[in-house]
């Protein structure tokens, strides 16, 4: 009976001691989760005052991986967990992981690069890796595009490092080029000016620079025009659509012929 009681008191002065170790740990666990999360808004929050948004959250994403594990290590060292061991046993696997995932840390230090360069920012309509879109945010390892038609593209990093970027939002301004054929038999000089009318008429069409229209090349079926307009980057698509419409209404009525392609065959009779 005695062996019992003994046997009894010291499995729970075991089982209070690991309880002693625990709740320090589970403290230090729960804020330390609250102090990392409000880091990570305070960093973000600083950032952006200095930064586009998506690098800033680039960062504080990267900032909050980085508590997160110098967190985990404190909880493990509260626990009495050798820590210096688990970090030499975490470098070595970090070593293998690093060589398994290349491919990550290549995007990992691509985002780096363009927070560097600066090629874009949250809201910029780009072209990279062969997709165009709406920048809407760049995490550690992509850069997330919305596209035109509301669907959300997932670019890794180093696609866009890699490959031709470019940014239609750059510059205030831009210039279409509105590409219509015309007939042989037409009158050129008659269908350049009715172009040049419908983009004199529309307030959306800047003036300056002055809008042109030039010959691109003579086709197999058609003399191809250019009509070049600059417009601001909130008036471009709709100014586009609206004088493609009235170029071809506008021909229609003054009977210039906008040629599609064709053969002539002749047959000989023997």
């Amino acid at each position: 009976m005695l062996d019992f009681l003994l046997e009894s008191n010291a499995l729970t002065e075991r089982i209070w001691g690991v309880f002693d170790q625990l709740w320090p740990a589970l403290l230090l666990l729960i804020f330390g989760w609250w102090a990392v999360k409000l880091m990570k808004k305070l960093v973000v929050k600083t950032l952006k005052r200095k930064l586009d948004e998506s690098a800033a959250l680039f960062l504080g994403q990267l900032v909050h991986a980085l508590l997160l594990v110098l967190l985990f290590i404190a909880v493990l060292s509260q626990m009495g967990v050798n820590t210096t061991s688990l970090l030499a046993a975490l470098g070595a696997a970090g070593l293998a992981v690093g060589l398994a995932l290349k491919d990550s840390l290549q995007n990992l230090a691509s985002g780096f690069l363009l927070i560097a360069i600066k090629p874009f920012k949250k809201g910029d309509y780009i072209e990279g890796a062969g997709t165009g879109g709406s920048v809407e945010k760049m995490a550690l390892l992509h850069t997330y595009l919305k596209t035109p038609d509301n669907k959300v593209v997932m670019i890794p990093n180093s696609s866009l490092v890699g490959s031709n970027l470019v940014n239609y939002s750059t510059e205030p301004q831009r210039r279409m080029d509105i590409r219509v054929g015309i007939s042989y038999d037409d009158d050129l000089r008659k269908a350049k000016d009715l172009l040049l009318q419908l983009a004199a008429k529309d307030e959306r069409a800047l003036q300056d620079p002055e809008p042109r229209v030039i010959i691109i090349d003579f086709g197999d079926n058609s003399v191809n025009l250019s009509l070049r307009v600059w417009a601001s980057q909130d008036d471009f698509w709709f100014l586009q659509w609206d004088l493609m419409e009235e170029v071809k209404a506008t021909f229609d009525t003054h009977g210039i012929t906008i040629p599609f392609p064709q053969r002539d065959v002749h047959h000989y009779q023997h």
